[in-house]
Order: C-alpha cells, then structure tokens, then sequence
C-alpha cells in the first residue's frame, strides 16, 4: 500500500492524514459496530495505514459512538500524542430548550463536557458547529467556540454545513473581536455532488486559509455500486433512521451514472468505491477524506484507495468529469 500523505487543515499548523475514519453509522449503532472491541480492531487497522484523524460527532447514535471510539482508544492503549480526534456539536441529547438544534452559549458549554467525558479525554482536537444556526447570533456562537478553544477544551474550531456567507461572517468577527477564527469546514463532497466544495468555497480556500475534512465520499454508500440492483440486506439504507436514504439510493438517473463511473473503476482493475475515495484525496482544497467501515477489512479496502490516486490520470479525471456532470 502507498504511504499516508499528510495535509495541513488549510492554513493551520496541524496535519491531518488525507484518509481519515469516522464512526457515523457505524459506532454504536443497532446491527453495526456496538462493542468496544469490534470498534478497537477498525480503529488499529486505520491507525496502521498512517490515519492519524479520527471524526465523531454528539449526535451520532445519541453519544454512543462517543463513547464507544473512547473505550476503543483506550484499550488500544494508544498516547494521546498519537492522533487527533473530533467532535461536532449542535443537534443535541436533550429535549429542553437551549438544548435542542441550537448553538447558544449555554447549550455549546454543556456539550463539549459531555462529548469529552463520553470521549474519556481532556480535549478534543477539533470541534465543529455541525450545523448553522439561524436563531442564535453567529457573534454569541463565535465567542462561545473561541472560549472553548482558549479553555483547552479543544484545539480547533470549524464549521460543518455552513454556507460560504456563514463561514466569512465567523471569520470576520473573530478577526475583529481577536477571538480563534474558524479554521475548517466540513462538507459533504464526493462525484455525485461538488458544487459547494468547487464553487461555493473556492475563494474561501485562498482568502482564509479553509481546511476541510469532507464526508460522504461514497455518497452514502451510493458510489459503491451495491445500490445498483436494489437495497440489499443489512446495507445502510435498511437501518432504522435512516428511510430518508432510500429514494436517493434507488434514483435511476444517479445509478445510471454509477454504472458509468463503475465501468471506469473495472477498466482501472480498482473497486469504485476506492476510484470515488482517490478522486476526493485528488482535490488540493480537501484536507482529508473522512471513510467510514464496518470491519477492518473494509478499512483496509478503503486505504488503497492511496494505491489508486496515480492512476487517476487527466484523461481519467476528465472523463469522470463527463459522468458527474452529465
């Protein structure tokens, strides 16, 4: 397998693996990855191919994935020097108000103590607003984020989901107030849907050094090719929750240019799912590609995605490009 390439988050100091691993879907989730030892052997086989960024979020499966990553950690024993670890606030646990869908103060201050004690850590690396708020003043939501950085609570703090107006709205009054600016941003990106990462940002990238850790590279599962005869068994879109998956997994149009790009990936002798993953890491404006698996064997999958990356030529590029934009 290819070395692990590492990228600076934008213009931060910090270096991030250009795969990285999530646990959205999958930690402590009914029928996925419930256990600490299941959860341990994903995290080492990543770990083993140079990943050193490791992404969660409060919201997934209501804290167990938190809780589950945090448990995994430590029973891999590993120092707290050797990786970086994430986690995004917004949706919330509780159902009170200031508590639920917001970024106020009160509620960012409460969550971050949440989301370490179920990390087990004293500070995460990277903290994310997982979602804009409009009923909060991004003013009130930039000094809170500022202080937890300050505090030591995290490292970094960024965005998730936030339009380009947002995200220079952020930056401008932390430049103005000299609080810690928002450093990163992360969007969903993958073939089937560029416009925000391409377009929306691009003088963002340049203007104040935006880094950003994508999701969704296989478009939910979509650029795997699975979907292309149906919803199989045990597949994402079976899950509870997750319903609002099927009709953008069964779209005709989108597994027409699946089947398109699948015939690409078999003319490469590589799975589609390690094209679509090479072609996210091939973008300079991508800090690093978040992957998500079930097994440690699907991790390994997904890492020779590096293996893939010199095979996606300018005619390669160009006529994945026809497929996605046709």
């Amino acid at each position: 397998m290819a070395t692990m390439e590492y990228r600076r988050l934008g213009r931060a100091g910090v270096k991030v693996s250009v795969l990285s691993f999530g646990s959205w879907v999958t930690f402590g989730n009914a029928d996925q990855i419930q256990n600490a030892g299941q959860a341990a052997e994903c995290l080492a086989a990543a770990k083993e191919a140079g990943v050193n960024f490791f992404d969660n979020a409060e919201a997934y499966a209501s804290g167990e994935s938190e809780r589950v990553m945090g448990l995994a950690i430590r029973e891999l024993g590993w120092a707290r020097h050797e990786y970086l670890i994430s986690t995004k606030l917004f949706w919330g646990l509780h159902e009170l108000p200031n508590m639920r869908n917001t970024l106020n103060r009160k509620y960012l201050m409460q969550a971050i103590d949440g989301s370490l004690e179920r990390l087990g850590l004293d500070f995460v690396d990277l903290v994310f607003c997982h979602r804009p708020d409009p009923h909060t003043p991004i003013e009130e939501t930039v000094w809170a984020m500022s202080d937890m950085v300050s505090s030591g609570k995290a490292l970094y703090w960024g965005t998730s989901e936030w339009s380009a107006d947002e995200i220079r709205a952020a930056y401008d009054i932390a430049d103005r107030h000299h609080l810690h600016k928002p450093v990163m941003e992360q969007p969903q990106y993958n073939i089937l849907w560029r416009d925000r990462v391409e377009k929306e940002y691009r003088r963002l990238y340049e203007d104040l050094g935006l880094g950003t850790t994508i999701w969704s590279p296989l478009a939910s599962g979509l650029l795997t090719g699975k979907y292309l005869n149906g919803i199989p068994e045990g597949s994402r879109a079976t899950l509870p929750g997750y319903e609002w998956l099927r009709g953008m997994l069964t779209d005709e149009a989108r597994n027409q240019k699946v089947a398109q790009l699948k015939e690409i990936a078999d003319e490469l002798d590589v799975s589609l799912a390690q094209l679509s993953l090479a072609w996210c890491a091939k973008n300079p404006n991508v800090s690093t590609v978040i992957t998500g698996a079930s097994s440690a064997k699907q991790v390994r999958e997904n890492m020779s995605a590096l293996d893939v990356m010199p095979l996606l030529s300018p005619d390669v590029m160009e006529r994945i490009d026809l497929v996605s934009f046709f």
